[in-house]
């Protein structure tokens, strides 16, 4: 499969197909030299600026508030984050992380909270950040320690994030806080933090492999108007957990478009490196480690997109969809552009390389809302339950 052949697929309407052919013609003009850059996160800032101007981050809220559709389509958001994530990794992270900041605010928030942030999220002039990670709570939510107390009209939370996107660049946090009305998980809530808020502060700037704007955030005394309260509170778990699931499937997404480009630079080079009397693409070897990569990106691109479709299309949640998409996705981008990275020989760890670049971006990816061991997890356990109601139902022809 070549080029945007993919969009010919069942998964896609022609509005899909129309705005994925303007943010190419688009991005091919404006996304030149986005990577390296000296200040990570006055990039980021314009790039934010940028999609906003552009119509494109239109597609991470819904109609009512300024966006593209009715509701978030996780399509939409696939095929954005896919092409994005083809030409610039900070471009992609631009684009998911207002996404991702602002979901749970779509999710969960009051009309008149979703009427203050979401047309700035919408037109760039306000970044959002997701606030849920800590020290001791990643992939284990439930461990969470940061606590918001009510004091009359306010939460004060006290407590520590880190990891977290946008960091010390967002405008507003949605950040996550044990506010007691149960043990563990269901004694959680969520609230929306403007950056500016008296008891809040960038604690550190966390530098990776992969410059992105990082951070962790502490909280001491910082008082948060009930209003700001996202859904009922204890309720902050189950609307992470939503906004997760909607914005996981994007993951995957990114990693195919870090694939493609890996295997769009190995082609390339492959057909113009000469060895031996021949070029490289001559030998079979390398014909071979074509075949693996061209095979594991359509392989992860069907997974992808049929996760979307089912939370489009069919309404569910495709929890199991989704867990297959995430894990095969990164950990084949990962394949991909390690081979592309071999076929370079030297030059492929030569710093500023796009595959070597690549090599970094797509690292985090395996990482980063659920951790491939945590998706077999679900994968495991999910097969085990459907096997398990299905014994239960008559006329199985293996009883």
């Amino acid at each position: 499969m070549s080029g945007q052949d993919y969009l010919a697929w069942p998964f896609f309407d022609d509005g899909h197909r129309q705005m994925t052919n303007e943010l190419n013609a688009w991005a091919d003009g404006k996304l030149a030299a986005t990577e390296d850059t000296a200040d990570v996160g006055e990039t980021c800032r314009s790039l934010v600026a940028e999609l906003g101007q552009g119509g494109w981050l239109r597609h991470c809220v819904g109609k009512a508030y300024g966006g593209a559709r009715e509701n978030i389509d996780v399509r939409s958001l696939c095929l954005m984050r896919e092409n994005l994530a083809r030409r610039s990794g900070l471009a992609d992270f631009a684009f998911a992380m207002q996404g991702l900041g602002s979901g749970a605010i779509s999710i969960a928030g009051s009309a008149d909270v979703k009427a203050r942030y979401l047309p700035k999220v919408c037109s760039g002039e306000r970044i959002a950040a997701f606030a849920l990670s800590e020290p001791d709570a990643g992939s284990d939510v439930g461990a969470l320690a940061t606590t918001a107390r009510r004091e009359g009209e306010f939460y004060v939370l006290d407590g520590e994030k880190t990891w977290i996107s946008n960091g010390g660049i967002a405008d507003f946090y949605c950040v996550f806080a044990r506010t007691g009305e149960a043990p563990g998980s269901r004694g959680i809530s969520g609230f929306v933090v403007d950056a500016d808020t008296p008891g809040l502060e960038v604690s550190e700037h966390i530098p990776v492999i992969a410059p992105h704007p990082l951070a962790s955030l502490r909280f001491r005394n910082c008082r948060v108007p009930v209003a700001n309260l996202l859904g009922q509170a204890g309720s902050g778990f189950k609307v992470a957990m939503q906004t997760l699931d909607i914005f996981r499937t994007s993951v995957a997404a990114a990693a195919l478009g870090f694939a493609r480009h890996a295997l769009h630079e190995g082609l390339a080079r492959s057909c113009s490196r000469k060895m031996f009397g021949q070029t490289l693409a001559d030998f079979q070897l390398t014909q071979a480690t074509i075949a693996d990569m061209a095979t594991g990106i359509d392989s992860s691109a069907l997974l992808t997109y049929r996760a979307a479709w089912v939370r489009d299309c069919l309404g569910e949640p495709g929890t199991l969809e989704v867990a297959m998409a995430k894990m095969v996705s990164t950990e084949t981008a990962q394949q991909v552009i390690d081979k592309a990275v071999q076929l370079f020989g030297g030059l492929g760890v030569k710093s500023g390389m796009p595959v070597e670049r690549l090599y970094r971006e797509i690292r985090a990816l395996r990482i980063y809302e659920g951790a491939t061991e945590v998706q077999k997890l679900i994968i495991g356990r999910q097969t085990i339950k459907d096997f398990q109601r299905e014994q239960n139902r008559p006329g199985l022809p293996y009883k």
